[in-house]
Formats: C-alpha cells, structure tokens, sequence
C-alpha cells in the first residue's frame, strides 16, 4: 500500500492551478534540475562537501547567494525557515533574556523562545477593522516597548506577513539599533523582493541584522529550503554557524540544497524579467476585477488607514455574500483552481515568477464568473467582524515553562480562565491565538468555535476538537 503517494498521484491527476507554495508551481523550467533526481540524492563523499563545514561547492554556492541576494554572509538551511528562525534567535540571545516578537509571527517564533528559555514580550500590529486585516506594526510601539524595558536583547518581527503587508522595516531597525538590540525578520514570505522595484524593498536592505526566507515559497526551490542572511556586523557569526549546525539534520539533503543553488542562479538570470511580466498582469487583472460588482481585491490601495506597504504578489480577494473558506471550495471544485489559503474573509492566491500568464487570466475569469452566478451568493449572509482587541490573552507564565508544566486536558468551554498548556494555532497561516502560559478567555473560545464551523484546521487541539490541554497547576483554580 503507498497511501501517501496515491494521494499526491490524485491530486495530481486533478490538474488544478496552482496558486500555492512552493513558488516553483512544478512548471517545466525546473527539468534541467529535476531531471537530475535521484542521481543527486548522495552523502558526503568526496567532492560534494558536507553543509556543516562547507569548504568547497557548498561554501561556493552560500558565497554566490550572498552576492545575489546582498547579504553580508548566507547559510542556507534545509530545515526550512523555522530552523533559520531557532538558530538566529538563540545564536543572538541567552537563556533568561527577554525577546520583543511580533504577537502576529509564525509559530516557529514562539517554539524558538521555548528551545532557548527566553523570556519575551509582545508588540501587537494595527488591525483594519473596516477590512479585516491586520496592517503591520507601528515603530513607535517598538520604541516604547524598548524605552520601558532596556534588558530587551532581540526583537523579532515578520515582513511581509502571510497577506503581503509590510511595516517600515527602515525605522523600525533604526529604533532597535539605538537600543542596542538585534533585530531579526522573519522574511520568510518576502525572499522573491530584491529582484524588483514594483516590490516593498527586502529587509537586507533596510537594516536587519538577520533575515530568514523560505526559498521555496516565492521563488523556484524545493519545499523546506530556505536562506538564512547576515545583514550587519552587529550579528555574532560563530554563534549563528554553531546555532545552524545545532537546528539542522546532520543528513542535509542535496536534492534541496541543489534547489537553492538553482534558484539563486535563476533569480540572477531572469528574476527581474520574470517579475516584471508577473507584476504588469497582476495590476491588470486588479483593475479590470475591481470594477466588478461584488469583487473586492486588498492591495493597500484604496484604504483608509493604508498599511506602511505592500506585497502585490499576495492576490489577496474576497467576494461579497461568499465566506472566503466557501470560496477557496468553488475555485478548486468548479474551476480547477487552488489558492494558497482562505479565512472567513478573503481567499490568497500565491504568485511566484514561474506562474504563467494565462493561469493569471483563468483566475481573473474564474473570480468574476462566480461574482456574477447567484447560486454561489449567499443574499443573507452578513460579514462578520473580530475585535482583536478582545484577543489578547493575559501571560501569566513564560512559555517555555508552561510547556514543560504538567498538563491535563478539558472540554473547550471549561477552559475559561484556565493556563493554556498548548500553541492553539489556525494553520495557514500558523500564527497562535494561544502560547503556553497565556489565560484562555471566552473571546479566545468563542474564536476558535469559529474557526471550527468553517473547518479551519487548528493545531493544538485534540483529534475531535473539543479539548484543550491547560496547566494541571492551575486545574482548581
């Protein structure tokens, strides 16, 4: 029995488009590697170097990168962004330091305070309650958060964030740097920017000290690939190699480290080019859909309270009278067509440079053929909206020790007031509405209840549901 690759046979066998990770889409231009599989899948032997002491091909190719991408320095990590993430914060930081994250960052964030016993605090973005989306983080919130606590040694934030919305990164590490502290991007959704103006400029260029990308996300690489970049010479180099080594296999892949290598060589060759066709299809598309009753598409535009700036790539659309969930459903059932995510609002759809032209045409006709059909309207249906300022959860205990606490599990709706035990995440986008350690409120309940009746997957929950892991400690209270 081979379950697993009958169902990618499937899926496969569906035809859809692919508006989804990873950004290589499976278009022909990545035969010239993929016709090389599995002759590359090979160990260390001689001439091949070994990514845990680079010296030759490997140290070679992390060399190019860092020209290509204008990076100090680039390690390239096959545990993805998340293992960029857990070595970049704990290379900087010290167990007992405090750290300021992004309370809207990914998971991979908040594991990497747990793995180092780091102490941390929250700086929350700004929400566009007319439109339902989270729009970046103010730099005057980072220099108060800084000003109040001097013993902050990192912060952490996240550019662009899953939606295409980008803070001023600029100031922001202009704030941190006065302070004395390092500031590191997960970039993990931003790698494909550098390669063209139309684009918000990469962190590398606005004064990070560590930038993390998933390579295999926006650009040509294989899942699980990712960069890490040096941007200054605040970072502390043999700590960041120590920490890569550490949150790395010591079985590295050469079928995805080869991607990397391919994608910097491709980015180098044609990344403008391919952007810039991309890009003029994407406005086109944009105006000629946002004249359509009922079609609304966020791009930064056209909003009251813009945010700082924004990533176009992310097609991020919604269409009145339909729940985004219900219309990530009518695209793939009825028209072939996969978008990366959806939520109660809006429906993503992931441009890379290697998407064609003509797919970006069927996604514009298939988007305003279903704004046009009745059947797919819901007349009654009402958009709902969450006050986020009702989701910020009290930290009553640092996480990493409320993970390692003793747990219990109880039904969802006795675990107000309780210590959550677990990382309650909504994936995509994998962002926690609870840490270990946080109080669980009835807003946070009633939140996930939510999330449930539009089955969206949530992480942390048990196999039915309905229970929740809290702190045993605080059962009787």
């Amino acid at each position: 029995m081979t379950p697993l690759i009958d169902g990618l046979k499937k899926y496969i066998s569906e035809k859809n488009i692919r508006f989804h990770m990873p950004g290589h889409k499976a278009k022909d231009e990545m035969k010239s590697l993929t016709n090389l599989i599995p002759e590359i899948d090979v160990t260390e032997v001689k001439g091949v170097d070994n990514l845990h002491n680079a010296t030759s091909i490997i140290a070679k190719s992390q060399e190019n990168a860092a020209r290509v991408f204008k990076s100090k320095q680039t390690f390239y990590s096959v545990n993805g962004t998340t293992g960029g993430i857990y070595a970049a914060v704990n290379s900087q930081t010290s167990p007992g330091d405090k750290v300021l994250i992004s309370r809207d960052s990914h998971k991979a964030v908040y594991q990497s305070l747990v793995l180092g016993r780091l102490e941390c605090d929250y700086v929350y973005p700004k929400y566009d309650e007319e439109n339902n989306m989270i729009i970046g983080i103010e730099p005057k919130d980072i220099r108060e958060k800084l000003s109040k606590d001097r013993d902050i040694k990192a912060v952490v934030i996240n550019y662009p964030s899953y939606y295409g919305v980008c803070s001023d990164i600029k100031q922001i590490s202009e704030i941190v740097h006065e302070f004395r502290a390092i500031l590191i991007v997960d970039e993990a959704h931003g790698s494909h920017l550098s390669f063209h103006s139309d684009l918000p400029e990469s962190s590398l260029e606005l004064g990070a000290d560590i930038v993390i990308q998933s390579t295999h996300k926006t650009l040509p690489a294989f899942t699980q690939s990712s960069m890490v970049h040096v941007g200054t010479d605040r970072v502390d180099i043999e700590k960041l190699k120590l920490n890569m080594s550490i949150f790395q296999t010591t079985s590295p892949s050469y079928i995805l480290l080869s991607s990397i290598d391919y994608t910097v060589d491709y980015m180098e060759r044609f990344g403008y080019k391919s952007l810039d066709r991309i890009i003029k299809k994407i406005d086109q598309i944009t105006c000629n859909l946002k004249k359509i009753k009922r079609v609304k598409i966020y791009n930064g535009e056209d909003i009251k309270d813009k945010p700082f700036d924004f990533d176009k790539t992310k097609f991020l659309f919604k269409i009145d009278g339909i729940i985004g969930t219900r219309l990530e459903e009518i695209l793939r059932e009825d028209y072939h067509i996969q978008v990366e995510l959806s939520d109660h609002y809006y429906c993503l759809a992931l441009i890379t440079p290697l998407d064609d032209l003509e797919d970006l045409e069927k996604l514009k006709q298939a988007i305003a053929d279903i704004a046009t059909k009745n059947e797919y309207i819901n007349q009654e249906y009402k958009e709902k909206s969450v006050d986020i300022r009702n989701m910020i959860p009290k930290i009553l205990l640092e996480p990493h020790k409320a993970f390692y606490s003793d747990k219990t599990s109880v039904q969802l709706e006795e675990s107000v007031g309780k210590i959550s035990g677990e990382f309650i995440i909504p994936y995509p986008p994998g962002i926690p509405i609870l840490v270990p350690g946080e109080e669980i409120t009835t807003q946070i309940v009633d939140y996930i209840r939510c999330l449930k009746l539009e089955n969206i997957e949530i992480l942390g929950l048990s196999e039915d549901k309905a229970c929740i892991n809290i702190l045993m400690s605080n059962i009787d209270n």
